[in-house]
């Protein structure tokens, strides 16, 4: 694993908006640089379709703690069948609530504030990987490609949730949200809908092409995220709640036709529902990032078929064309809703986020893969580690808890 750190001197942001209070509802925060929700895939194998946090978990998380901090799980299961990768860790066994009890005592002994993303990846996963069921999704559109266990997913294509199928696991996200905070001892929950998994399949107009209550006009695609959130408020109170969002996603196939405007309605919707059925923040990724296009390759593509109005702009010159999370911030920031915003941020770019007021608040992912101390090198200007795509995924301590501290000699 490397250990070479970048070439200095930097800037010290211990004065700079990124070090300032903020209230999440239930959650005062010293500063706002928030751990991302990151995917590693290295808890404990249980039984079949069973992961459990272990000592890995609680070193990882508890390094990464800081006090007045948060930090957002990785993707966590809310069933059995929620996703069948290998290593994530679920919610829905006494194992799994009693290890991520341990992991939540070891942040909140650093002083630090925790929350669980819940997730269900719907078509993003095989049936083979979720013990030969077939997987769930708004319709039977399949990916392209391979499922990660090497499945074609035109071979293993989705089906069409039905209603009560989807009503279950309306409540089963609630369940899960329950666990997560009164017997594991999470600060609350995020709810995963974003990045292609199943409630961004019901969002995404190429991929939900139902005609019942649940899909056709962006009223209809919202209506199952909106009520897995209202569900979630209802279990375990709105101030412990958030929703991350991919409005300009391309991950997995999901393509929105107009994310503008129908983004913008979700928002709206969000912003409009009752207090207590108001989540305390939206989380959201930057139209900038996609997991395999460069940052320029992704904001030319967009700005093929989208506008600041959401109208078809074929013609208009990409650099007149702006895709923003602004304005879905400003929708929410008029119900009191938080906005944290993610996607590419670095040292030089995060505190001007914050700064600007597009934001209260900014996920970093790589940089605390590889800095467990991000927060104090961040804050008192030291350099960062690199990191090594190589070990993100699975395996042992290496690339996960081995990363070492700043020790003020290199």
């Amino acid at each position: 694993m490397p250990t070479a750190v970048t070439s200095g001197p930097f800037t010290a942001l211990k004065d700079s908006a990124l070090f300032t209070p903020l209230k999440i509802g239930k959650i005062g925060l010293e500063h706002r640089i928030v751990q991302a929700p990151l995917t590693r895939m290295r808890a404990v194998k249980d039984a079949s379709g069973v992961h459990v946090p272990g000592d890995l978990l609680v070193e990882y998380y508890s390094q990464r703690a800081t006090k007045g901090g948060l930090q957002l799980t990785e993707a966590t299961d809310i069933s059995r069948v929620a996703s069948g990768y290998p290593g994530v860790p679920g919610v829905f066994t006494d194992s799994q609530l009693a290890g991520w009890k341990r992991v939540t005592d070891a942040v909140h002994g650093k002083g630090g504030s925790i929350i669980c993303q819940l997730w269900y990846t719907g078509r993003a996963s095989s049936s083979a990987m979720r013990g030969g069921l077939q997987p769930l999704s708004s319709s039977g559109i399949p990916m392209q490609g391979n499922y990660l266990d090497g499945t074609p997913c035109a071979d293993d294509p989705p089906r069409p949730a039905t209603v009560e199928e989807i009503h279950d696991l309306t409540k089963t996200w609630a369940t899960a949200a329950k666990a997560a905070v009164e017997k594991a001892g999470f600060d609350g929950v995020e709810i995963h809908g974003a990045n292609g998994y199943l409630l961004d399949q019901f969002l995404h107009d190429n991929v939900n092409v139902r005609d019942d209550e649940y899909g056709g006009n962006v009223e209809k695609r919202c209506r199952f995220p909106l009520e897995v959130i209202q569900a979630v408020c209802d279990a375990i109170g709105s101030d412990r709640v958030g929703i991350r969002l991919s409005p300009y996603n391309y991950f997995q196939d999901t393509k929105d036709s107009n994310p503008n405007e129908h983004w913008a309605y979700l928002c709206t919707t969000i912003a409009q529902l009752p207090e207590s059925q108001r989540p305390a923040y939206v989380h959201m990724i930057e139209p900038r990032f996609d997991e395999v296009l460069t940052e320029e390759q992704k904001l030319a593509a967009l700005a093929q078929y989208t506008s600041t109005n959401g109208e078809t702009t074929e013609t208009a010159p990409v650099q007149k064309v702006v895709n923003s999370l602004t304005p879905f911030r400003k929708i929410l920031q008029g119900a009191g809703i938080q906005f944290i915003a993610a996607g590419g941020f670095d040292r030089d770019t995060a505190a001007q986020k914050v700064e600007e007021g597009t934001a209260d608040a900014i996920v970093m992912g790589r940089y605390f893969i590889s800095n467990p101390d991000l927060v104090e090198r961040l804050k008192m200007g030291y350099p960062l580690n690199k990191y090594d795509r190589a070990t993100f995924y699975g395996g042992n301590e290496v690339g996960y808890i081995d990363y070492p501290f700043y020790d003020g000699q290199k």
